[in-house]
């Protein structure tokens, strides 16, 4: 019998004491956060700024007006395009980490001959550009460009 009423009291106090402390015991003070409004508006306007340029360059590129950097975008696009069709969007961002990752390091190990290698690559690629730009793109009528008035 005493054994039966010590397995019963005991739980019953640790119950009774339990709800005692969450019962008595304050809640903890949380202070007052406030955000002051100027930082907030500027990094807003900054933030608008921001995007309103990245719209202005993405409609020069879509307008065509800049035709490099318009066959710039459309053969980058379609090599993405290439590379989504082989494999799948978490190969991709695994790859581009490996990359970003190993990349600067093997080029701080062979800065020279990689800056030997790129100056000639340019060098090559702006002589396909002007074999390029003579047979091709010069011979694409273009119009007068009208600007809008802006008043």
């Amino acid at each position: 019998m005493i054994q039966f009423n010590s397995l019963v009291f005991c739980p019953i106090c640790g119950l009774i004491k339990f709800l005692v402390l969450i019962l008595i015991r304050r809640p903890p003070q949380i202070p007052n956060l406030h955000i002051p409004e100027d930082p907030v508006l500027q990094f807003a306007s900054a933030l608008r700024i921001e995007i309103n340029t990245a719209l202005d360059v993405l409609r020069d590129i879509a307008s065509g007006r800049d035709l490099k950097m318009f066959l710039t975008v459309i053969a980058g696009l379609w090599v993405f395009s290439i590379l989504g069709s082989c494999c799948n969007f978490l190969t991709l961002f695994y790859i581009a980490f490996v990359l970003l990752h190993t990349v600067p390091v093997l080029y701080e190990k062979y800065e020279d001959q990689v800056d030997s290698f790129a100056e000639k690559a340019t060098a090559e690629i702006k002589k396909q550009y002007a074999v390029f730009d003579a047979k091709v793109l010069s011979k694409i009528p273009r119009g007068p460009l009208k600007d809008k008035k802006k008043d």
